[in-house]
């Protein structure tokens, strides 16, 4: 072989797990993407739908020279149908050391709220 061969594999999506947690002001939602870095990440909400999809970006070392290479680049897709209760305007999203940790709060009326009782 002549010339440097790298291949990049398409891979089957790889659903990434996921835990969901929720409080009276909304939902976080921590997805394990590992590798994935901020720029390969794509968060989209189309409706109800909240679309997370993520790549690993290949790496090979410097001091090598790949005469032939067959990577598995691992690609993250997972969804979920919101509640309409979630304000979908105000999601925070942060992506730290493999975790991105999703924050969507509860729109204001379905928030729980106190009411005060009067005598009289």
């Amino acid at each position: 072989m002549n010339e440097q061969t790298l291949v990049a594999r398409p891979a089957r999506s790889i659903a990434p797990a996921v835990d969901v947690f929720e409080d009276n002001g909304g939902i976080t939602l921590l997805a394990d993407l590992p590798g994935v870095p901020r720029e390969q990440l794509e968060l989209k909400v189309e409706g109800d739908t909240l679309l997370i999809e993520g790549r690993v970006q290949a790496r090979t070392s410097d001091s090598l020279e790949p005469l032939y290479a067959e990577l598995r680049v691992p690609h993250y897709r997972r969804s979920f149908t919101l509640s309409r209760e979630l304000d979908t305007a105000r999601i925070e999203a942060n992506l730290k050391d493999g975790v991105l940790t999703l924050r969507i709060p509860k729109q204001a009326h379905a928030q729980a709220r106190r009411i005060t009782v009067t005598t009289g």
